[in-house]
């Protein structure tokens, strides 16, 4: 086996916080680690010569073993393997990735979705499968992912035997990430023992706030020709759960001025110290209680075969699939305060002075509205990936990857159905207690469908896909015993396009009911009169205010999709969201790594340069036409540093040093814009942004003090060169020069395109900024202190703390204001306290991430973001025999509140409610 293949296999299974779990073989070796090929210890290299034999029995051992392979890497690379199926206890790969220092993770509707690395969103992290760049998308709550980012929900983390995180940049290594590159690696056939290996797991799944318990099912089968010439192993994994998300939210804060306040009608007082007083106040926008449904249903099969016809020559071919579907279905009871204000009378209010809010308001003739929601999708993920090594002599070996990705993503029906009584009298809210807020409909009774309308449906069917074509060639030459030479050529090809429809549109205008039936000219109705057939009442079964309304009618979906024949009344495009861009990216690198003997001090390194060409082409509807910009080329060189020097045997020193570079969202890249006339906001994008420029640095300090033992601290630092940044200014909507027809129907600015002043916002490109931090990482076993101790003996603890922190500039109006980047939180950490022996084993992990940024917000809010999340899981399992294991996990048990706010200066409560806590009880049984 090639020195090259070697040093990949063992980059493949680094883990550099001991985050490893129970495993017994090696990953794959697609996994590109940065361990020097030219190893400069001969037991290191007899180690890696062995690795698909390697076991590693027990938790304990695994991490003591993922320890001894972080030493000898030379780049920072931290990482988690697993064997076999099950081996990861967490519901997906990002809820694994949060037990590696500097990775935080954004969940949703009760699972993991994205990640960050050391501050820097998804947006700048590149992830590999089976050694190729991929793109993973789902929907969620914010609709569509249409960006760079990558969705791990897509998959089971079943189906994946590693995951490893290149946090330092090398010349050998994929370009386009600021943050790390991830990779993810499906089937090792060759790390099973000879002849048939398999392995079921069962699960039932059971969530405390759904009351609902699911499946959750996987296998393995594979089989290794014991002449090692050839194996193969096939795995599967299926789950189907439902979440409920239960809670409340404003959908922001705003101000406006109302129609009268405590009796005095504002349009003939204008200065009138109440009615000032209210309208620069700020109230929410749609207060509500409701819940979010998601029901899910998730398969993953995942298939390998490698031949190794000759000691030189190695074939691999991988083939993932995952398909997931999905339906999110919303439920709500709310005040449509957004743009109505002035038809609407304030009884009294109370005023909080020190953030400006109206915390609680009785009004008359409020818009009540009562909502419906459904959207279903569907994503498919495919990816065949040919891996071929052969070595041509002792010294020269050349590889050659080649595959392709794809991730498509449907949205077949994204449908809303809104009850509306406009006209109601009694109504109260109260966000004296913000997270649970005394929402009150004191007058009419709202479970009466005889008292409200069905004013206002939508459906917004939508489709998106991102497709990757690699091809990659590279050799190496170990010209000496203790250096190598790397080269290579890569290409990619990369195509995301992206539809939407709508469907939007009011019942009156639509011509579905006579709304004027005298002929007056004027509505005597503004929607279809409901009925107790096509209604139903819901009833909100969580935590609220004192007071507070809890059961409401709401649209019967199906009866009124039928009622309309909702799929047969016209569909106009979106405009906004067609669009398409397209990437070819050719590249080439040399990388010299080598070992150097100092004094007795062992110095591993490698240097070298990546130069990479973008040529760019991207689609899109400019003032109603549709585009195309073929922009010119742009190019980067890219060069980088790794070292990894003993000061002593058992104190490590890593340094290293690159240039970095992430492409430009691909939702910036359009040479057209969209217009939210829900929010009374036009964005125009920019096909000639270039990308974000940084130079890394990063140095850390390992202390192995004692066997299976580590203390660690690595210091970072980014110097953003330049990146795209968003400009605002407000004007009207005639000094964008668009048409009308682009404002959505039934949308506030629809009825009133100057109704209040629009956010006009662009993007160009613009400075940079910084970014620093620290990571502090431990672990060891309690066995080092009090081995003589049982229980204690038997148990040990690893964690670690994430400290980060950036400046860069953001444009409001006239004013730029520097804060930190989206996504970042300036402070994180887990800790895992294990327990084993040999029948029994036990796991408690927390997680906690402070508040971080995720937009710049609107209406007159500045930033908006979450806060802090701290959640504890614990896994248990028990060996019945050498076939059967039993298992248990709980997750989330501090039933983490998701905690959204708008405005950093006030905090105002944007979003509270949570997901509850998943017990999961199981088998394991190997054949």
């Amino acid at each position: 086996m090639s020195a090259s293949l070697l040093a990949l296999a063992i980059g493949s299974i680094v883990h550099a916080n001991a985050a490893a779990q129970q495993t017994t073989a090696a990953p794959s070796p697609t996994a590109a680690g940065s361990a020097s090929p030219a190893s400069p210890q001969p037991s290191a290299a007899t180690e890696a010569t062995d690795l698909d034999s390697v076991q590693v029995v027990g938790y304990r051992a695994s991490l003591g073993r993922a320890l001894d392979l972080k030493r000898d890497s030379v780049g920072a690379i931290d990482a988690i393997v697993a064997e076999d199926i099950a081996d990861f206890p967490d519901q997906n790969i990002a809820e694994s990735l949060q037990r590696i220092p500097g990775i935080t993770i954004t969940r949703e509707s009760g699972e993991g979705r994205s990640i960050s690395v050391r501050g820097l969103s998804g947006d700048f992290t590149r992830v590999r499968i089976n050694g190729i760049e991929a793109i993973a998308a789902t929907g969620g709550e914010g609709g569509p992912n249409r960006g760079r980012d990558f969705d791990y929900n897509v998959f089971a983390s079943e189906l994946f035997n590693s995951v490893v995180v290149h946090k330092t940049a090398e010349a050998k290594l994929d370009e386009g990430s600021l943050g790390a590159v991830v990779d993810l690696n499906t089937g090792a056939p060759f790390g099973y023992a000879d002849g048939v290996t398999a392995l079921v797991s069962a699960q039932a799944q059971y969530n405390d706030v759904a009351s609902d318990t699911s499946p959750r099912l996987a296998g393995l089968f594979a089989y290794k020709d014991p002449n090692d010439v050839w194996a193969m192993s096939i795995s599967a994994a299926y789950s189907d759960d439902t979440t409920f998300e239960m809670g409340q939210n404003t959908v922001r804060w705003q101000q406006a001025a109302f129609r009268s306040v405590r009796g005095v009608d504002c349009a003939s007082n204008p200065t009138d110290a109440g009615c000032a007083e209210v309208a620069n106040g700020f109230h929410p926008r749609i207060p509500r209680y409701g819940e979010i449904q998601v029901d899910r249903e998730r398969l993953g099969v995942t298939a390998s075969l490698e031949v190794r016809p000759t000691d030189s020559t190695r074939i691999k071919f991988d083939v993932l699939h995952s398909k997931l579907d999905a339906v999110r279905s919303e439920r709500w009871g709310e005040v449509l305060f957004r743009g109505n204000e002035k038809g609407m009378d304030v009884l009294d209010y109370t005023l909080d002075p020190a953030t400006n809010n109206l915390n609680m308001m009785e009004v008359n003739n409020a818009w009540v509205r009562n909502e419906n929601f459904e959207k279903a999708w569907t994503t498919e993920f495919n990816q065949y990936t040919l891996d071929i090594e052969q070595a041509f002599t002792d010294t020269l070996t050349g590889h050659l990857l080649a595959g392709t990705s794809k991730s498509e993503l449907e949205f077949p029906h994204e449908i809303t159905f809104v009850y509306d009584d406009r006209d109601y009298n009694g109504y109260l809210y109260d966000y004296s207690n913000d997270k649970n807020p005394v929402l009150a409909f004191n007058g009419g009774d709202v479970t009466n469908p005889a008292a409200f309308q069905m004013s206002e449906f939508r459906d917004r069917p939508s489709s998106t896909s991102h497709k990757f074509d690699t091809l990659a060639a590279d050799v190496q030459w170990n010209f000496s015993t203790d250096y190598g030479l790397e080269a290579g050529v890569n290409y990619r090809r990369f195509r995301f396009q992206t539809w939407g429809g709508t469907r939007d549109t009011g019942v009156c205008a639509a011509g579905l009911y006579d709304c004027d039936p005298d002929g007056d000219g004027t509505d005597d109705y503004y929607g279809i009169p409901a009925t107790d057939d096509l209604s139903q009442v819901y009833h909100f079964d969580d935590d609220t205010g004192a007071g507070s309304t809890t059961s409401w009618v709401i649209p019967n979906l199906d009866a009124w999709r039928e009622y309309i024949d909702l799929a047969n009344q016209p569909l106009r495009q979106d405009q906004g969201n067609i669009r398409s861009v397209e990437e070819k990216d050719k590249g080439v690198y040399v990388q010299l790594n080598g070992y150097k003997d100092i004094g007795g001090h062992d110095l591993r390194f490698d240097v070298g340069v990546r130069y990479v060409r973008t040529e760019q082409t991207s689609s899109g509807y400019n003032s109603g036409s549709y585009v195309t910009i073929d922009r010119p080329y742009y190019s980067d060189t890219l060069p980088s540093f790794n070292m990894a020097f003993n000061i002593t045997p058992d104190l490590l020193w890593r340094a290293s040093a690159s240039k970095v570079m992430t492409r430009p969202g691909l939702g910036s890249v359009s040479p057209g814009g969209s217009v939210d006339s829900f929010n009374y906001r036009v964005s125009y994008q920019n096909p000639y942004l270039d990308p974000t420029r940084a130079k890394a640095y990063d140095t850390s300090l390992e202390w192995y003090f004692a066997e299976g033992s580590i203390l660690s601290l690595a210091i970072f630092y980014k110097d953003i060169a330049s990146r795209p940044i968003s400009t605002e200014r407000t004007g009207t909507y005639a000094s964008t020069g668009l048409p009308l027809s682009l404002l959505v129907p039934t949308s506030p600015a629809e009825q009133d395109p100057e109704g209040r002043p629009w956010t006009i916002s662009s993007i160009d490109n613009g400075p940079g900024g910084s970014l620093k931090g620290a990571e502090l990482g431990f672990q060891v076993p309690l066995s080092l202190w009090l081995d003589g101790v049982p229980v204690l003996r038997n148990m040990g603890i690893l964690g670690n703390y994430t400290w980060v922190d950036s400046d860069v500039d953001y444009t409001f109006g006239d004013e730029i204001v520097t804060e930190r980047l989206f996504g970042l939180s300036n402070k994180s950490y887990n800790a895992t306290v294990y327990y084993e022996n040999d029948r029994f084993n036990a796991r408690a992990s927390v997680a906690y991430r402070d508040d971080y940024l995720t937009g710049t917000s609107g209406t007159n809010n500045r930033f908006e973001g979450y806060g802090d999340t701290f959640n504890l899981d614990v896994s248990a399992g028990y060996k019945i025999n050498e076939h059967l294991d039993l298992t248990f996990e709980a997750l989330n048990l501090t039933d983490d509140y998701q905690d959204r706010w708008t405005d950093l200066a006030t905090l105002r409560r944007y979003e509270w409610d949570h997901t509850g806590r998943v017990y999961k009880v199981g088998v394991r049984y190997r054949f």
